[in-house]
């Protein structure tokens, strides 16, 4: 590229990335205010958070856009090129991180009984591990670090065996208390929904370290 062309590049992806930054610390709030709610029984908060997933979705249109113009008009190659997708796929992912805490959210009034699940008392530690996957992901893609990236990915397990702890928890207590069986699924979808934050957050993780190395992480499935 031309001096003048590679100085707008550089520009563009510096805005690119401040976009995909903004985009995390709107996702790590939503994560973090959803549960809040959730555990408060807030909805107010929790309208909030529903509300404040359109400026997610802003952003994420105007890194496609800004994406695509730089593809167009700059011609990027090699390292280049691959940075600029994994903007453009990173930003559809952390959108729809936000997603899954507005869907947490939108539930916050169907639970019932708070006092009655013990998984209520999990799901802000699972939610806790989840955000700082979030975090952790987007100082990755900012510093280009893919031994961070690689420890987000190893982090997924926590989240797992949170899951996996709830779950079973939750289908005991339904068998048990039937008429808790409504509030239950509820708070199953919910965990759901945290566990698959942090499936999303390891995305992001293997597309950092491929933008970074030009290689996806060991035991990649693609």
């Amino acid at each position: 590229m031309a001096e003048h062309t590679v100085k707008a590049f550089d520009e563009d992806i510096t805005r690119l990335r401040g976009m995909i930054g903004e985009m995390g610390g709107l996702a790590e709030v939503a994560i973090q205010q959803s549960l809040e709610a959730l555990v408060r029984g807030d909805q107010e908060l929790a309208q909030k958070v529903v509300e404040r997933d359109k400026k997610l979705d802003d952003l994420e249109m105007q890194v496609d856009k800004l994406a695509v113009r730089v593809i167009a008009l700059r011609a990027p190659m090699a390292d280049d090129l691959r940075e600029v997708i994994a903007a453009l796929k990173i930003a559809g992912v952390v959108e729809r991180i936000g997603d899954y805490s507005k869907n947490i959210a939108k539930r916050v009034g169907e639970i019932e009984g708070r006092e009655k699940f013990e998984p209520l008392t999990l799901l802000p530690a699972m939610a806790e591990i989840a955000s700082e996957m979030v975090h952790d992901v987007l100082t990755a893609y900012a510093a280009r670090d893919p031994e961070l990236a690689l420890e987000v990915i190893a982090t997924d397990n926590k989240v797992d065996a949170f899951y996996n702890s709830i779950f079973r928890n939750l289908v005991s207590h339904m068998v048990e208390n039937p008429a808790t069986i409504s509030s239950a699924a509820q708070l199953l979808f919910i965990a759901r929904n945290l566990e698959r934050i942090g499936d999303h957050a390891t995305n992001v993780a293997e597309m950092v370290h491929f933008a970074a190395t030009g290689t996806y992480p060991p035991d990649h499935d693609d």
